[in-house]
């Protein structure tokens, strides 16, 4: 969803609070005795399917040239990476999170790729990378965490969305190794049916309520518009904005890397021109379409730089060039943030696209120059197992826990009302405290990854799992 958008089916004002933008949050004031005020954001990356677990022996019959020592020491014959994805989608993220490869139709059914050879910084040759699985995993924990303070700056710490549809382009690229076709296929495979899967409890729920559809409907199907909603589940559905981003930069993707490779840097840096186009000259309407096409504009540097990153790009640029643009982009991003929050009503980059757009590419450059020029792969996570095995998780249920995360932070609220009815809660529990909802929140995150999270298996046509 657009900034400003206040279309049927779009955007509301009025009863939830005051503005909102793709993250913003939900600021539950009062006590729980009260009605309280919402505010709403788009979260932020995609699909995904758990990786083959750590220090589980991997066969696979190639010859020794293949082999790829893995961080633990221990020999293991390659494999074909397993991308991310979403919001974000399996990519997300969802949301956001590594997600396998659609095998190429007919003979790859038969018999596996032929190993590629691993392009200039992309890290390790396969498997689970767990500098990209961390930062997918801070990027969710942000989203939650500012959907439940409703804090302005969380987006100058860590820009979640601008992450994650970077992590999204580097898997993407790798993946367009293959057929595109079977990529493009792969990708909506694991994307559409969690979508589904939580659509129809929502589209039920409004229903109930008595909204009355049009043929807008359709977009809950395939999500290349804003698919439609009423004002009473607007908290739930809102959200998709991100879903429907990774769709079509999912459908760009075969075309954008041809153009990229043409001319890496040049295209890199000529993708911010579209989203100043939109601030200083013509705007797109604000309906499904043009809400779509300014969240392309917005993120396309990200995604683009994922790309960079995956070519060998980044790794080839000077270091006093990179930290330049870098320093360049989050200045202006920054000043541009202040100096119109009249204009938008807050800093908050997530009403304000071209800032957003702006401290998205220095923050993310960054990141993903630092990953590509020492080859981080966090490898020291290993060491602790269950923070490991948490990241792990989070990204395998990447869609299933930005897609449910809404929910659960709507359902907190009367859940914490009826604490109020036990007198020993009442006294030794917090329940007016912010910091107790988003604790009750991630409970309640905990039991739809347990109880949803197994359609992302099925997607990935795996059997259905528990955990990953």
């Amino acid at each position: 969803m657009t900034w400003g958008a206040e279309q049927q089916g779009q955007g509301y004002e009025g009863g939830y609070g005051s503005g909102y933008g793709h993250d913003a949050g939900y600021g539950y004031g009062g006590g729980y005795g009260q009605a309280p005020a919402y505010g709403y954001d788009s979260g932020n990356g995609l699909p995904y399917v758990g990786p083959v677990p750590y220090g589980q022996p991997v066969t696979y019959e190639q010859p020794t040239a293949y082999q790829q020592p893995t961080p633990y020491g221990q020999p293991v014959p390659y494999e074909e990476p397993v991308p991310y994805e979403e919001l974000g989608p399996n990519e997300e993220p969802g949301p956001y999170a590594p997600e396998p490869e659609e095998p190429a139709p007919a003979q790859a059914e038969a018999e596996p790729d032929p190993p590629p050879s691993p392009s200039p910084g992309t890290g390790k040759a396969g498997g689970r990378d767990r500098y990209f699985d961390a930062l997918r995993a801070v990027a969710l924990v942000r989203v939650v965490t500012y959907h439940t303070f409703g804090w302005a700056w969380a987006g100058l710490v860590f820009p979640s969305m601008g992450v994650m549809f970077a992590l999204a382009g580097t898997l993407m690229a790798r993946s367009l190794e293959r057929p595109a076709l079977a990529v493009v296929r792969g990708r909506l495979r694991r994307l559409l049916p969690p979508f589904w899967f939580w659509g129809l409890f929502v589209v039920l729920a409004m229903l109930v309520h008595g909204w009355m559809p049009g043929w807008q409907i359709v977009f809950w199907i395939v999500p290349v518009g804003d698919p439609p909603g009423d004002r009473w589940g607007v908290q739930a559905w809102e959200i998709l904005w991100y879903l429907r981003t990774y769709l079509w930069f999912v459908l760009l993707s075969p075309l954008l890397l041809r153009i990229f490779r043409r001319a890496p840097v040049p295209v890199l840096l000529l993708s911010l021109v579209p989203i100043v186009l939109f601030q200083y000259g013509w705007q797109p309407s604000f309906d499904r379409f043009g809400s779509a096409l300014t969240d392309l504009a917005t993120y396309l540097f990200c995604w683009l730089l994922g790309f960079a990153h995956r070519e060998g790009v980044l790794q080839r640029l000077r270091p006093a060039a990179v930290v330049l643009g870098s320093a360049a982009a989050l200045a202006y991003g920054a000043w541009y943030a202040f100096a119109h929050q009249a204009d938008f009503g807050t800093y908050d980059l997530d009403e304000n696209p071209l800032a957003q757009a702006f401290w998205s590419a220095g923050f993310v450059t960054a990141l993903m120059y630092f990953k590509a020029r020492h080859d981080v792969d966090f490898a020291w996570l290993a060491r602790f197992g269950r923070l490991d095995r948490t990241v792990a998780i989070f990204n395998a249920r990447a869609v299933t826990i930005y897609l449910w995360h809404e929910i659960a932070l709507i359902l907190a609220v009367p859940l914490i009302d009826r604490f109020w009815d036990v007198p020993a809660f009442e006294k030794w529990l917090p329940l007016e405290s912010q910091w107790f909802m988003f604790g009750v929140g991630w409970v309640l995150i905990g039991a739809a990854v347990l109880l949803f999270g197994w359609v992302e298996d099925v997607a990935a046509r795996k059997g259905p799992r528990l955990l990953p």
